[in-house]
């Protein structure tokens, strides 16, 4: 739940129980108001009658007022106390039941004691408490309502630049576009608007620096390790050197191969990373798979694996050098790790392809195997294979998903 959800819920909470608890004590004010008017007409009513009862001897006929009815009982004794309350009562003279309001009292008529009842219906009193109760309760929810309105279009208007800055934040790309001050007058949101200027600026600055600088270290360290190489190839080729001399040069010379895959590889991700290699074109899958078979032909059958390859003549839009590094490594990856005699399957259509290839060990840790420099202890490879597999498919907007079953490891992207 966002704030802005959260506040207007708050918000008609409060609203609804303050309504609720201004319309009871309103209705509860109007009902009090009403009760005590009829309360001092049923005591004047009593008074008349008893007034009427001495000076005639006799009970006062039945009152006009089709809404007032007296009744005379006999009772055993007299109590001076008087009662009031609430009722219901049928009225014979209407014919029907009603709410009443109603007045107790015991009176001495010539020397007998008699319970005096006076009822006096609310049927007309209550129906002017519901239209006074309405007339003032329908205009507090109208203006209840366009209050809760009106508020929910405001905070929608006031709470904009702060949305603003929220997409720019999730869409920011330190690859393409820098983030764009914002127009507003809102003096937190200038803050926060001038704290992500100054923080993106210095990400940036530093992005900068770090990618020139592994620009110009991968480059630099080209140099000296082909000289390296060269110089101890010079020296292994020379036939001079002594037996334990010779080995620890080989020793070295491998050491410095390594080092120069590891730097090559490096060089590449960067390459990567930058979007340095060049634009994006209509590609052919099924033909750069067969060209790279051919590359691999020699290693295919220096170990006796079968390779079965089943190909739609699909399209794909991609970068042509990314997309032959990706089926490099693929081809790579699949020859490295399989068994002598083992099997290679690759399945090629549209929008997807999957190579399946036979290996000695069981399935690979998921959550590792695209990790720079994850490898396994045995492996003699440098560990940046998959990990620019995973970045070539990130850059490229494909998908990369590995899976295993018995005892086959895939490896399947998905172009869309």
């Amino acid at each position: 739940m966002n704030l802005f959800t959260k506040y207007n819920r708050l918000l008609l909470a409060v609203l609804l129980v303050g309504l609720l608890s201004i319309g009871f004590l309103f209705y509860n004010a109007l009902n009090y108001t009403l009760n005590s008017k009829i309360d001092e007409n049923l005591r004047e009513e009593l008074i008349e009658a008893m007034d009427y009862q001495h000076v005639k001897n006799i009970f006062p006929a039945p009152p006009e007022d089709v809404d007032l009815v007296i009744e005379y009982k006999p009772a055993l004794k007299v109590s001076r106390k008087q009662y009031s309350g609430d009722t219901t009562f049928y009225n014979p003279r209407k014919k029907q039941t009603e709410f009443a309001r109603y007045l107790k009292a015991d009176i001495i008529f010539g020397k007998s004691p008699f319970h005096v009842i006076i009822l006096n219906s609310k049927a007309a009193q209550s129906r002017q408490v519901q239209i006074v109760f309405w007339a003032i309760i329908i205009p507090v929810v109208i203006l209840f309502g366009l209050l809760a309105i009106f508020n929910r279009y405001l905070l929608m208007k006031l709470w904009l630049p702060f949305y603003d800055i929220l997409n720019q934040i999730k869409s920011f790309n330190i690859m393409k576009a820098s983030y764009k001050a914002l127009k507003t007058n809102i003096s937190e949101f200038q803050q926060l608007d001038e704290a992500l200027q100054q923080m993106t600026g210095q990400i940036e600055d530093d992005f900068r620096e770090i990618k020139l600088f592994t620009e110009n270290a991968s480059h630099e360290m080209m140099t000296p390790i082909a000289i390296i190489n060269s110089k101890l190839d010079t020296l292994l080729q020379s036939g001079t050197l002594a037996e334990n001399d010779s080995n620890a040069l080989l020793d070295l010379y491998k050491a410095t191969n390594r080092l120069n895959k590891i730097n090559q590889s490096l060089l590449l991700l960067v390459k990567i990373d930058h979007e340095l290699l060049g634009e994006k074109v209509l590609l052919k899958p099924a033909e750069l798979i067969e060209q790279k078979k051919d590359n691999f032909k020699e290693l295919i059958d220096e170990r006796h694996i079968k390779i079965t390859c089943l190909t739609d003549d699909t399209t794909i839009l991609g970068n042509k050098y990314q997309f032959d590094i990706l089926l490099s490594n693929l081809f790579s990856n699949a020859i490295r790790h399989n068994i002598n005699g083992g099997e290679i399957r690759i399945e090629l259509k549209e929008g997807e392809l999957r190579f399946e290839n036979t290996g000695s060990k069981g399935e690979l840790p998921q959550g590792q195997i695209f990790e720079r420099f994850y490898k396994d202890p045995q492996s003699d490879g440098v560990g940046l294979g998959l990990s620019i597999l995973k970045q070539i498919c990130i850059k490229q907007g494909f998908s990369l998903q590995y899976t295993y079953r018995p005892f086959f490891h895939c490896f399947e992207v998905k172009f869309s």
